[in-house]
Parts: C-alpha cells; structure tokens; sequence
C-alpha cells in the first residue's frame, strides 16, 4: 500500500517525527546521584542462614544526567548540557549484606562457608575490575568503609561504602564489583555501566 501525501501533509510528517524524536529525548529519564546496581540471595552452608548482599551506586555528578539513546551514537548528557566521556573521578559502591529474614526473592543458590556468617559480614572483601571490551583492569579501592552498626556491636546487618577514584575511565568501559568471603572465594558481582 502506498502512502500519498501532499507537500503540506509531507512537511507535518516530517515535523512530527522530528518534535516526537525530540521530545523523547528531552523526556528521557535522568539518572541520579544513587543508582541501584543488583541483589543476590544465597544459601550458607553449612549453617542455612540466607544471606542478601545488594548494590547501590552513589554519584552525586550523575544527578540529572541523561542517557541519549542513539545506536552506536549514544551517549551520557550532564545535568548542565555537557557531553560527559569520562566516568566522574570519584564515586562509590555501597554494599549492604543481610542476614535478615525480609528478602526481596528467593534464594537462587547455595555456597559452603563453614565460618560463623556474622564473622562473614564483618570480614567482607571487595574487588573492583574495569572492562573494555576483552581487556580488564583492577582498580584499587581508595578506601572501604564500614558504615552504619559499629563492629563492635552484634548485629545481623552490615553496610559497606567501596570508594573509587577511576581517573581518565572512558564513560565506555564496564564497571564490576565483585563481593568475596574473607578467604577470597567471589560470592557475586554487581556491574556499573552507563552507556
């Protein structure tokens, strides 16, 4: 079926494709300064006690940035109109592990870890690996913090903040996080990508 439009009708066409195709991109969604980066439940064994680990980015340079989507072409807009090509020098992932009842799904699998789990979450380690394309490179920490219940007080919850300085990190690469038992075994991963 063929489609016959006059000049006028042509020139609306043409225009609302373009006002809609703008105005997606300015409605876009904006990012903010917390971005949630995963959970993961999993079983201890021997002791069954469930635990919950989740991720959550904190950036505050990301407030109000967009996403442009555009093919090959997308890209990352600050709040302020800038192109952004870098990843912000400083930012942060805040792990929470649980050994609370309240989960957000089951448990999707299972790990031996024959140490007492409230030993686990005071001794958690932490990794941070940047990805590009098949090349991967560790980024030290600059610091990981506990936050929240002093160790010092028994508790069945511990929060972490892993700061990072990625200094000249295309806004290209992958970010992952990954979250080990004292002895080094990887008890899951959570990934930070922005384009």
């Amino acid at each position: 079926m063929k489609l016959h439009l006059s000049p006028a009708g042509a020139a609306f066409l043409i225009f609302t494709c373009f006002w809609s195709a703008a105005s997606a991109q300015k409605n876009s969604p904006s990012l903010h300064s917390t971005i949630p980066a995963g959970y993961e439940v999993m079983v201890l064994k021997p002791s069954g006690e469930i635990l919950s680990l989740m991720g959550l980015i904190e950036c505050p340079e990301l407030e109000g940035a967009q996403h442009v989507s555009e093919g090959s072409k997308a890209r990352i807009i600050s709040a302020s109109g800038d192109t952004i090509h870098k990843f912000p020098q400083r930012f942060s992932f805040r792990v929470t592990a649980s050994l609370r009842k309240i989960l957000l799904d089951g448990p999707v699998g299972s790990i031996m870890l024959p140490d007492d789990p409230h030993e686990l979450l005071l001794d958690l380690k932490f990794r941070v690996r940047a990805y590009n394309a098949l090349q991967s490179r560790e980024i030290a920490a600059e610091s990981v913090e506990m936050i929240g219940m002093p160790a010092d007080v028994p508790y069945d919850e511990r929060v972490y903040r892993i700061s990072v300085s990625a200094e000249n990190l295309p806004i290209t690469d992958r970010l992952v996080i990954e979250i080990l038992s004292p002895q080094g075994q990887v008890l899951t991963h959570f990934p930070f990508s922005l384009l």
